[in-house]
Order: C-alpha cells, then sequence, then structure tokens
C-alpha cells in the first residue's frame, strides 16, 4: 500500500471506529502525524485526498475538520467525475437508472406523505398544456427528483441526482425527434403517480420501469 493510501486508511478509521466524528476537529498535525506513524507530509497528502472528496474542510488559520458525512455532500464527487462521460457511455447510465429508479419509487408509494404526494401531483399540473422539449425535461427531472427524495433514504436519492445530469441530453434529444414522446412521458408520470397516491409500490415499481426502459431502449436503437 502506498505511504499517502496509508495515511488516508488511517484516518478513515479513526473516523470509522468513531474517534472522529462529523464536525470534529483534527489534532494539530505534528500531533496526529506522531500519533498514527506518519510523516508530516504523507499525512498533508492525505488530507488533501480526503478534502478533495469532502470527507474534510480545511479551512485556512483554523484547522481540519471532519465535514457532515451527509450523503449528497459525498456524492458530489462523483457527479463530478459522471460530468465528464462519454457519449458512449449514456446508455449505461440509463441501465443504472433502471436499477435504483424502480426502487425509489416503490419506497416512495410506502414513505411519501399525503402532503409530498400532493406536491408531486402539482408538479404535474404545472406542466403547461403544449410545453417545448426544454419544459417536459425540466418538469421530468423535478418530477424524478421529487420521488427519490420521496423513498426516505438519502443515498438512494443522491445517487439518482448524480445521474440525472448525464441522461439529460439524451431526453431532450429523444423529445426532439421520437414521435409521441410528450405523450407517453406524460401518461406514464400520470400512472406512476397515481400509483404512489394509491400506496402501491409494486405498481409504481412496474411503472418507473416502463418508463425508464422506454427511454433507455429508444436510445439503444437511435444509437445503433
Amino acid at each position: 500500500m502506498a505511504v499517502t493510501d496509508a495515511a488516508i486508511d488511517k484516518i478513515k478509521q479513526m473516523i470509522l471506529s468513531g474517534e472522529l466524528s462529523p464536525g470534529d476537529r483534527l489534532p494539530k498535525e505534528a500531533d496526529l502525524a506522531e500519533r498514527l506513524g506518519l510523516s508530516r507530509n504523507s499525512l498533508r497528502e492525505a488530507v488533501r485526498a480526503l478534502a478533495l472528496i469532502h470527507v474534510l474542510d480545511v479551512r485556512q488559520g483554523d484547522g481540519t475538520y471532519v465535514t457532515s458525512l451527509e450523503p449528497q455532500l459525498l456524492l458530489d464527487a462523483m457527479s463530478f467525475v459522471v460530468d465528464f462521460h462519454r457519449d458512449d457511455t449514456v446508455l449505461e447510465f440509463f441501465q443504472v437508472r433502471r436499477i435504483l429508479e424502480p426502487a425509489a419509487t416503490a419506497l416512495a408509494a410506502t414513505y411519501m406523505s399525503d402532503d409530498d404526494i400532493a406536491d408531486l401531483r402539482k408538479i404535474l399540473t404545472a406542466l403547461p398544456e403544449r410545453p417545448s422539449v426544454e419544459e417536459l425535461v425540466a418538469n421530468d427531472l423535478e418530477f424524478h427528483q421529487r420521488i427519490a427524495s420521496g423513498a426516505g433514504n438519502t443515498v438512494l436519492s443522491s445517487l439518482i441526482e448524480s445521474l440525472s445530469g448525464p441522461t439529460t441530453r439524451a431526453r431532450i434529444w429523444r423529445g426532439l425527434t421520437q414521435e409521441g414522446a410528450l405523450e407517453k412521458t406524460v401518461e406514464q408520470h400520470v400512472a406512476i403517480c397515481d400509483a404512489i397516491a394509491a400506496r402501491q409500490p409494486e405498481v409504481a415499481r412496474a411503472w418507473a420501469t416502463v418508463h425508464v426502459a422506454g427511454v433507455e431502449d429508444w436510445l439503444r436503437r437511435a444509437l445503433a
């Protein structure tokens, strides 16, 4: 194991063991390096790496702190990498969406409050009668993000949100080129919302699968 990797692992173990908790300040560099049996250079490299992925927060003139470790914060680094995807990998993002979103939709049918479901319905009714493709896609993104956040699992919600960006262009492309895409999207959104409102997790899961798989299938044929 490289020296820096070993240093990262030692700091990680301090967090996992509860020795360092979210919001805690790390001991002074010299003290921590001696305690962990590391050189100060190795410790600095480890801190720099952990700061890049939002595990640590280096505050100039104040010290280094463990962040909140909230899923959304930690997954920001993944979002950054995802933004640099190649066009020929977009199908793989849809495949992951097809796994995650139906699960989130089923959970939403169980855990979303009545008020949240009413808000979800408002997103559908806010769409103009003849929306532009951009309006449809923005509405689609908000609809799916609201369901993901209503699933009651912050990690799942953050993962789904991270996958939204790479698939946006494909959604717009579909709206511009596939006949009936607008009507189909609206119809499936209504069916998903109805299933959630009726507290039918498996029906909601099925409609979400149909919805995401439909876009994936269209994209596969378009790329071919």
